[in-house]
């Protein structure tokens, strides 16, 4: 059984892993050592237990360090276990109970929305969001939400020229600009709505999931009938319901051990 002693060490390990993770691509011991303010010894040891483990992977030639396939296996075992969907599903149904309207869980999959968890309430009505279905990530609250905690170059990247902006109806950002305006009011309320963009006379509101560092990574909304005929306003806000969504999100971040972005 370990001792009280070694919890340092395992926290120093675990924070060489997440620095390693960081990064794009391998990194010298120095990079390590000035970055989490550790002795030189002490980083050199921490390398050489976790390389020995198959957590970090040594490159001699280049002097550098990187992850090693026992990461990959752990996180390819975190993928199995779908701790995402598995620790959404109770969030959302409670949600759903309380609001009544039908909530999803949706990651963005390139430039689209991919939905991987639905909860219906009571007396649910027909939308086209379900599990596994793709929509364009700019049209759909949940995609937006997600990217408007992304940065510019990757925003342009998922979007680089008009074949990208589809439309399914009339409604939606047509142009980068148009996205980025819409996404940039969105960062800034902290919720993304849509109002007749993926299916008429439906809209959405959705919250943004957020990791350990702060990355946006999924997105929790919330679609509700609501007819657009010229007579009702159209692009509410709906600040009630974003708030209760809000709180879902927030507490499946904490679940998932990240921070708000």
């Amino acid at each position: 059984m370990g001792t009280s002693s070694e919890i340092p060490a395992l926290r120093r390990g675990l924070a060489v892993l997440r620095l390693l993770a960081s990064h794009a691509g391998p990194v010298p011991a120095a990079t390590v050592a000035r970055t989490l303010d550790l002795p030189r010894s002490t980083t050199y040891h921490l390398l050489n237990e976790l390389e020995s483990a198959g957590f970090v992977t040594h490159l001699p030639a280049e002097r550098r360090y990187g992850l090693g396939i026992a990461a990959f296996e752990l996180g390819s075992a975190y993928l199995r276990h779908e701790p995402l969907e598995r620790l959404a599903g109770p969030i959302l149904r409670t949600l759903v109970d309380r609001m009544q309207h039908t909530a999803h869980l949706g990651v963005l999959h390139g430039n689209e929305s991919l939905y991987l968890v639905k909860e219906r309430p009571t007396h649910p009505e027909t939308v086209v969001t379900d599990v596994g279905v793709r929509l364009p990530a700019h049209l759909t609250a949940t995609g937006r939400a997600i990217l408007a905690y992304l940065s510019r170059p990757q925003v342009r990247a998922l979007f680089p020229d008009a074949d990208a902006f589809v439309l399914r109806t009339s409604r939606g950002p047509r142009t980068l600009g148009e996205l980025r305006e819409r996404l940039a009011t969105e960062c800034r309320t902290g919720w993304a709505v849509e109002d007749g963009f993926v299916t008429t006379d439906f809209a959405s509101v959705a919250c943004p999931v957020f990791d350990h560092s702060t990355h946006p990574i999924a997105a929790i909304s919330m679609t509700f009938r609501h007819p657009c005929d010229g007579k009702r306003a159209c692009s509410e806000t709906w600040p009630a319901l974003a708030a209760a969504v809000r709180g879902a999100a927030r507490e499946l971040t904490s679940r998932l051990g990240g921070r708000d972005g």
